[in-house]
Parts: structure tokens; C-alpha cells; sequence
């Protein structure tokens, strides 16, 4: 028998677990101060539910669950030889595990609205699936870290969001830049330039500028069948630099004809206004450049990126103003984003900021000469314990090397000696791992010294 797990999924050691708990607590902590509650979906949804929210690509990406019991005994030999498989699955498959966070959050709202007081915080933790093709950082299994307001358009929310967002990675000692746009803005630009029905092709070609580079994005925007014209109008906007301020005073003047445009103008300088004074460690960035998710978004667009990492974004998220309408109840505005927990463990790993307490869970190991030692420690490790600190005891009397390597291997920090001369004294040897220094201590001192 061949010893695996499935493609795209990962075992996490010990070691990765305290890491990526340290994410998600640090992220926890963040939503909580900002009044955001905690819900969990189940992991199967109705494929009713999923089916057709993400698109006809996204559909293929569905785990599908076949149902429970002779699922092919109601099936005709016709249908069985058929080999449709869109036909067939409805039929043998009525559940699936969630592809996302937010669908299954908009299920939710629409299914609990009367429960629910409006603005409604939620975030969530937890993991989703896609039978996507496994590659570097892309995996079938992974978490997602969101946190949505429904119910208000309330701009105040986008600022908070900005907030939350310095807020964690301030505390993980990542320097960040957040980019933010305006979908209406984009809108603008389209409508500036004679194509409006085409925002969805420019805007996914000026999405890859940072990658591709001007030339590259023009010559795509020609293929595309946007006019030359168009094209030519796109360049000042394009390459418009300077301050916040300075880029926007430039797009008043060109966006002035287009109603739309200057809405979303007027929004992002609100929201702008409320984080100026919010004393944000990491710097905010008018990009025009950034449109994730067109088709979803319809307000403010923002992403993170880590400074001096070679890595996409961290996070994102922006303003939606029909999550709910999926499921029949239209016009529930709202705005959220999701922290990208896998890339946040890899620039915590690649800029060595995990915190090297993290290395340990155990801050104590007994460590017994004999049977009679053995005997004397464990109640000492329950006074130990019930005093807050995480110990444990060597289960048998081995040799100390062998007793002093598995601290090691573990990385506790400190190790109680037990042998005649501690138990004749009531006292243990305290031996600090890291220095190597030794003191002969009572369990008080041992519990007043490690807290």
C-alpha cells in the first residue's frame, strides 16, 4: 500500500502549526477589537447553493460529494452509458465542499436575516477547497481570513477595514502598502474613452501593468479590438504619478464629464480623509492600475502587497453592493476583505519574523535520574501546570542525554534536573537550555521564575 495524501493538500508539523496559529490568532485578535463576530458554514453546501456563483470555470473547480447509500441504483442504463457527466451529476451528487467564504456567508445572511441586526460584522476562519491544478502556492486545500460589514454603505467601514488591515501587519512586522481604487473611477475612464461596454477587457489589461510592463498592456488592449484612439486616451491616466492628493486633483479634471466617475472620485477622497488622520503606520496608494474582480466589485478596490518581497498580494477585498441578491434579497450593500494566510506565512518565513518563542509550546521538561525521582516530579508538574505553565515530564528514568536531546528536539527552553541531592534538599536543578546556567530552586521559585 502506497502511504499519501491527495495532491494539493499538506501535512503541517508541529512547528508550521504554531506558526500558522500565530497568523491566525494575530488576525483574530484584529477582528475582534473591531467588533467583528465569528460564524463558521459547514464544509458541504448544497451544490444548489454553489453552482453557478463562480462561474462556468468555477463550476469545473467544485469538489462534488456523491450522495450517501446505492447512489446509482435510481440511474437508467441509458444515463449510466451516456457518460454526461454534467447530466449525471446533479443525480448522484447533491453537496459539495465550499469553494469560497463568501457565498456561503451571503447564504447565511439571507437564511438568518430575521436573527440578524443590520450592520452585521462577521469574519471568518476556515478552510476551503478548489479542484484546481496543484502548482507552487496553489493548493486544493486552504484557508481563508474574512471580514465583512453587510447591511450599510457606510464608507466609514472601507476606512476600518484600512485600519485592521495596518493593525495586523504592524503587529506581524510586515511593511505593507495598501493599494486602493474605485470601481467607479475604472467605469469612468471607460466611459472617457468611448469604449463603456469595454471596461471589463481594460481593465483586465491594465490589472497586469506591473507585470508586463506599458508597452505589453497597449499591445493587448489593440489585440483586444479596443481602438487605437481609446488607447491613446488610456496613456496619461496610465502613467499619472504623484501624491494621493496630486492624482486626484489630475483625475477631476479628466474624469470631469463622466457622472461616475466623479462619484468615485468623492469616495475614495472620504475614505482617504478618514484614514489621514487615523496614524497609520503603513502608507495607503491610489492605484489605478489595481482592478481585481470587476465583475464583483462596485465601489472602493483595495489590495496589500509586502514591501521588498517578491510576492503578489497578501490581501484584498473591496465594495459589493448585492452579495445577497444570489439568493433573492437584493440591495444588501457591503464590504470586506480577505488576508491571504499561506503568503502571509511565506513572507513571515522568507523575512525571518516568526517569533522564536514560537518554537516551543512546552516551557518545562522534568527530568528524572531514577523511578523514586520520577515519583517526586509529578506532582510537581501538576503544581506546575495548574499554575499556567505548560510542562511535561520524560515518561521514564533514561539516561539524562537522552532526556537532555528530547528537550532539544523540542526546543524547551528550561529543564527541571530531579536526582538525590534535589529531592533530599525539596528543590530541583533549574537548567536554562539556551545559556546552559544551572540553580538549585524550590517549585515556587521555578513557577515565579518561568511566569
Amino acid at each position: 500500500m502506497t502511504v499519501g495524501i491527495p495532491k494539493g493538500t499538506r501535512d503541517f508539523s508541529p512547528l508550521e502549526m504554531a506558526k500558522r496559529n500565530y497568523i491566525f490568532d494575530t488576525i483574530r485578535s484584529v477582528f475582534r477589537r473591531y467588533g467583528f463576530r465569528q460564524i463558521e458554514t459547514p464544509s458541504l453546501e448544497n451544490l444548489s447553493t454553489l453552482m453557478g456563483k463562480y462561474g462556468e470555470e468555477g463550476d469545473k473547480l467544485l469538489f462534488k460529494v456523491l450522495n450517501s447509500g446505492d447512489f446509482a441504483a435510481r440511474l437508467s442504463d441509458d444515463e449510466l452509458l451516456a457518460r454526461n457527466s454534467v447530466k449525471l451529476t446533479p443525480k448522484i451528487a447533491e453537496k459539495g465542499l465550499r469553494y469560497d467564504l463568501t457565498v456561503p456567508f451571503a447564504r447565511y445572511v439571507v437564511q438568518h436575516r430575521d436573527e440578524l441586526t443590520f450592520p452585521f460584522k462577521r469574519y471568518q476562519i476556515q478552510p476551503v477547497w478548489r479542484a484546481d491544478r496543484p502548482q507552487k502556492g496553489r493548493y486544493r486545500e486552504f484557508y481563508q481570513c474574512d471580514a465583512d460589514v453587510v447591511g450599510s454603505d457606510s464608507l466609514l467601514y472601507e476606512a476600518e477595514l484600512i485600519e485592521m488591515i495596518d493593525e495586523a501587519f504592524k503587529a506581524f512586522k510586515i511593511p505593507v502598502v495598501v493599494k486602493l481604487n474605485n470601481r467607479k473611477i475604472l467605469a469612468g475612464i471607460a466611459e472617457l474613452v468611448g469604449e463603456a461596454d469595454r471596461i471589463v477587457d481594460i481593465t483586465v489589461a491594465i490589472d497586469k501593468m506591473d507585470k508586463i510592463g506599458l508597452d505589453n498592456v497597449n499591445a493587448e488592449l489593440l489585440a483586444k479590438g479596443i481602438s487605437a484612439d481609446a488607447v491613446a486616451k488610456l496613456q496619461p491616466i496610465l502613467l499619472l504619478e504623484g501624491s494621493n492628493a496630486e492624482k486626484l486633483m489630475r483625475l477631476k479634471e479628466v474624469l470631469a464629464p463622466s457622472e461616475t466617475g466623479m462619484k468615485g472620485i468623492t469616495e475614495l477622497e472620504e475614505v482617504l480623509d478618514y484614514v489621514r488622520v487615523a496614524e497609520l503606520k503603513n502608507s495607503v496608494e491610489l492605484d489605478l492600475t489595481l482592478a481585481r474582480g470587476l465583475n464583483y466589485y462596485t465601489g472602493a478596490i483595495l489590495e496589500v502587497k509586502a514591501v521588498g518581497v517578491d510576492m503578489g498580494s497578501i490581501s484584498g477585498g473591496g465594495r459589493y453592493d448585492n452579495l445577497t441578491g444570489i439568493f433573492g434579497l437584493p440591495g444588501v450593500s457591503g464590504v470586506g476583505f480577505s488576508f491571504g494566510a499561506d503568503r502571509i506565512y511565506d513572507v513571515l518565513n522568507q523575512l525571518e519574523l516568526f517569533p522564536e518563542t514560537l518554537l516551543s509550546g512546552v516551557q518545562l521538561l522534568f527530568a528524572a535520574f531514577d523511578e523514586r525521582a520520577l515519583s517526586y516530579c509529578l506532582p510537581l508538574l501538576r503544581r506546575v501546570r495548574r499554575a499556567g505553565i505548560a510542562a511535561e515530564v520524560y515518561p521514564t528514568p533514561a539516561k539524562m542525554k537522552k532526556q537532555m536531546v528530547y528537550a532539544n528536539a523540542n526546543a524547551v527552553p528550561f529543564v527541571a534536573i530531579v536526582g538525590d541531592s534535589e529531592m533530599d534538599a525539596g528543590k530541583v536543578m533549574l537548567k536554562n537550555m539556551i545559556t546552559g546556567e544551572q540553580r538549585l530552586m524550590t517549585i515556587d521559585d521555578v513557577v515565579e521564575c518561568l511566569k
